[in-house]
């Protein structure tokens, strides 16, 4: 009988993000994670994939970006005992916080972050779900350096590369991460 091969993290992702069409609007097909949520030996194999390669990385704090960010970004820090950092939109956040305008597709948005956890000369890693088009994991890394903090880098579970994200965040010198890529 012949030996089967483990898929890797990349194909079990994969295999377990849904597609949903139109969502959330006409001609957007959003790739929901999910599912993965379901799995917790999946859950477990992501974090671990993720603890190896910040095992090589200068990491003080996780910021997490609302909401799907968070699913991981909390565990990751703790694992790391390092402070997470909840990014979220304007006015979700109770404390004395510092906001980040940007630009969106269709209009703009502003995101928060509380003032009171990242400190000068920080590394700050920055956490969410999925990389489309880099803005809002731009925006982010705006706010890590209006704190006088540095952006470590970037960890994504999935990454669309068709819609050139990266490139957005590559001025920014730390590592981009993605686990998954959909050409």
């Amino acid at each position: 009988m012949p030996v089967k091969e483990k898929l890797s993290i990349e194909e079990r992702i994969k295999s377990a993000v849904r597609d949903v069409p139109d969502f959330p609007k006409p001609g957007i097909l959003f790739k929901d994670i999910t599912p993965i949520l379901s799995n917790p030996i999946l859950c477990e194999e992501i974090e671990e994939e993720f603890l190896i390669v910040f095992d090589e990385m200068d990491i003080d704090a996780i910021a997490g970006i609302e909401s799907r960010g968070f699913l991981f970004g909390m565990s990751l820090a703790k694992q790391l005992s390092v402070p997470f950092v909840p990014v979220r939109k304007k006015g979700k956040l109770p404390y004395k916080t510092i906001a980040y305008e940007y630009e969106l597709e269709y209009g703009a948005s502003i995101i928060e972050m509380h003032t009171d956890v990242i400190t000068k000369g920080m590394n700050v890693l920055i956490h969410d779900d999925l990389l489309a088009t880099g803005g809002t994991a731009a925006a982010t890394a705006e706010l890590v350096k209006m704190q006088d903090a540095k952006v470590a880098g970037f960890a994504f579970i999935v990454e669309l590369d068709f819609l050139n994200g990266r490139k957005m965040l590559e001025k920014y010198k730390g590592e981009i991460i993605s686990l998954a890529h959909y050409n």
